[in-house]
């Protein structure tokens, strides 16, 4: 089985980071499974940090482009599943339409396990503002009833970074925060963007007292591996029906890439 890893990050500015991604992924992974890391293009961003373009929804959407783009080229490589490895899960509706392969988003797949493993859930996050996407699509999920709330995690992506060196500090500010979503309910924690949640489980750090953290590189990257197991094995798939759904003509896609110069990003 092959995966295609998908950060929204440029992975070639962050070393250390994809290096620990990596290795998480080769623990939790199957040894039969390959996962291939990507990022986006280089110099996509103006610094190593993306929030400060995805802290705008204009910007966001711009860039996400290369997302389906990236997915396309996934799928011409023949590989068996596209793990979406960021929180926002950019155009992943989109995406499952274009590709005839698994599309697993770390948001979703996260918010849905932990409805199964306690009542409700709660968010923390770099990016306050932010909070209303995550809220628009937890509610496009029906997981609204199930969420306890969406909080500022207190300290942000380069903050982290340094945290991997000398974590103690950050995960106690971590728990102070997990604790305050608990105590408003949340029976279950996502601790939110993926460099904190790299640095949790790098740590350890699976439970904040009686409550699970979800460690969702995990979640993705076992989703993909179950979902290209269940098309395998009984031809479970995704669906073709309606206007979300609807796969069009491969010809057509290359020929509107073409017209808005997104096929330029091929070669990148």
């Amino acid at each position: 089985m092959r995966i295609w890893h998908q950060s929204f990050t440029v992975l070639e500015d962050l070393p250390d980071y994809r290096a620990a991604m990596e290795a998480h992924i080769r623990k939790v992974v199957r040894p039969d499974t390959e996962v291939v890391m990507h990022g986006l293009i280089p110099g996509t961003y103006t610094s190593n940090y993306p929030g400060s373009d995805l802290a705008y929804g204009s910007l966001y959407t711009i860039h996400g482009m290369q997302w389906i783009v990236q997915a396309l080229k996934a799928q011409h490589a023949h590989f068996d599943a596209f793990a979406m490895a960021t929180l926002p899960n950019p155009l992943i509706r989109e995406i499952r339409a274009l590709v005839d392969m698994p599309v697993v988003g770390y948001g979703e797949a996260s918010f849905h396990l932990a409805c199964m493993l306690g009542h409700r859930f709660g968010l923390l996050v770099f990016i306050d503002r932010m909070i209303p996407l995550f809220r628009e699509q937890i509610d496009s999920y029906g997981l609204t009833t199930r969420c306890a709330g969406i909080e500022p995690v207190g300290f942000t992506f380069q903050d982290v970074l340094p945290a991997f060196r000398d974590p103690a500090p950050l995960i106690a500010r971590f728990e102070t925060s997990a604790r305050a979503l608990i105590a408003k309910g949340a029976d279950v924690i996502v601790p939110g963007e993926m460099p904190l949640n790299i640095l949790l489980a790098a740590h350890g750090i699976s439970r904040v007292d009686d409550v699970p953290i979800v460690d969702g590189l995990a979640v993705t990257m076992k989703m993909a591996e179950m979902l290209v197991d269940l098309r395998r094995s009984v031809g479970l798939s995704q669906s073709r029906h309606g206007w979300n759904g609807a796969a069009p003509r491969p010809e057509r896609v290359d020929e509107v890439l073409a017209f808005y110069g997104l096929n330029r990003l091929f070669d990148k």
